[in-house]
């Protein structure tokens, strides 16, 4: 069979190149051809567009390149009408591929959601857009189950896939410091970047000026849709703060503690077991927009996957205004100092590993996908 794959982002690579893998394991005459990034490439297939080249965040940004966002939703239907697909198969990045969906929907081709649009946080109305356009949602939060129920829109749950991804990963510690370090992962967009990385060298710089972490180091990972000129004008000439690309999940598996924006990689950090502090502002314009146009925080009371899981506060989310300096470095210290603190958010983590279900999230998502077919 056909199937065409759409994802927008670092973390859809990640899941499409599992989800690629898994296709091809499962129906030895799948033929893929998709929008992703390089693990997807390295998956299989034939790369039509790389995310690095799409991916756009906030709403500023967004109004500065809708023709770009024109011409490539333009190419993406027509290159999708001209390939003919058993199947179009969605993952998360919503601004994009809602429309994808439509149109396909319009056109008699089927669709399949995977990483379901965040309708649980905001935007409550693309919910009657899914059970309109797509032919089956598949979901990868157990908090999402009855979510979905209520609202009406078939779904498939099998587990979460990123089990397989970080229990599946060859872990390395080369060329990473040798003694204590800290983690910083300040997000995979120039915007976030530009946000996050500016609180996280003055942090580090502060805890480097104690004399009980004068030996301490600071591991920045770069994302891999990022270049250096991103990280090293805000880094300076820190000799305590390191950039390494493509090392996420070591710089993670490794570190005493990490500083990270909110995202996947939060829940990445949990199920390494890496404990952690997650840091995230935006513009007083996309705030007042995401409050008040788009009611984000209005159905949910945290930000971080993990923590939406277990429906607690397992580790700390300073968010806007509550992301200072002084207050990274003071929850980077408790991290590492307190030691009932530190084992009560590793406990945390084990079970929020439990409730995301065990391995082989890709694989019976793939299954279902082509049964369903």
């Amino acid at each position: 069979m056909k199937y065409y794959i759409i994802a927008g982002e670092a973390s859809g690579d990640l899941h499409g190149s599992n989800l690629i893998k898994a296709l091809v394991s499962e129906d030895p005459e799948a033929q893929v051809r998709f929008w992703g990034g390089g693990k997807m490439l390295a998956a299989g297939g034939v790369m039509v567009r790389d995310y690095k080249d799409t991916a756009i965040m906030g709403v500023a940004e967004i109004l500065g390149s809708l023709g770009k966002i024109r011409k490539n939703l333009s190419f993406c239907k027509s290159d999708i009408l001209e390939w003919a697909p058993d199947v179009v198969i969605l993952i998360d990045y919503p601004g994009f591929n809602m429309k994808i969906a439509k149109f396909c929907h319009s056109a008699g081709i089927k669709v399949f959601y995977y990483i379901a649009p965040k309708t649980w946080a905001s935007r409550e109305g693309r919910n009657r857009k899914l059970r309109e356009w797509v032919d089956k949602l598949f979901i990868v939060f157990p908090f999402e189950v009855p979510y979905f129920e209520s609202r009406g829109i078939p779904f498939i749950y099998k587990g979460n896939p990123l089990v397989d991804a970080i229990d599946g990963f060859s872990y390395s510690r080369e060329s990473l410091p040798s003694g204590q370090y800290i983690a910083i992962l300040p997000g995979s967009r120039k915007g976030e970047i530009a946000r996050t990385l500016p609180g996280a060298m003055a942090m580090a710089d502060s805890l480097h000026a104690l004399p009980q972490y004068r030996d301490c180091r600071f591991v920045v990972a770069g994302a891999p849709a990022r270049s250096e000129e991103d990280y090293r004008e805000i880094i300076g000439g820190r000799d305590y703060v390191s950039l390494l690309f493509d090392r996420t999940y070591d710089v993670l598996k490794y570190a005493s503690a990490a500083m990270v924006n909110s995202g996947t990689a939060s829940l990445e950090a949990a199920l390494i077991g890496t404990p952690q502090v997650v840091c995230w502002s935006t513009s007083k314009f996309n705030a007042f927009i995401g409050q008040h146009i788009l009611h984000v925080l209005d159905h949910i009371k945290y930000i971080s996957l993990g923590n939406l899981i277990l429906d607690k506060l397992a580790f700390r989310e300073l968010i806007q205004y509550y992301f200072t300096p002084e207050a990274v470095s003071a929850e980077i210290r408790r991290l590492i100092e307190d030691i009932p603190y530190r084992e009560e958010m590793l406990s945390d983590y084990a079970e929020i590993r439990r409730r995301l279900g065990g391995s082989g999230a890709s694989r019976a998502v793939a299954r279902a996908m082509i049964d369903l077919l």
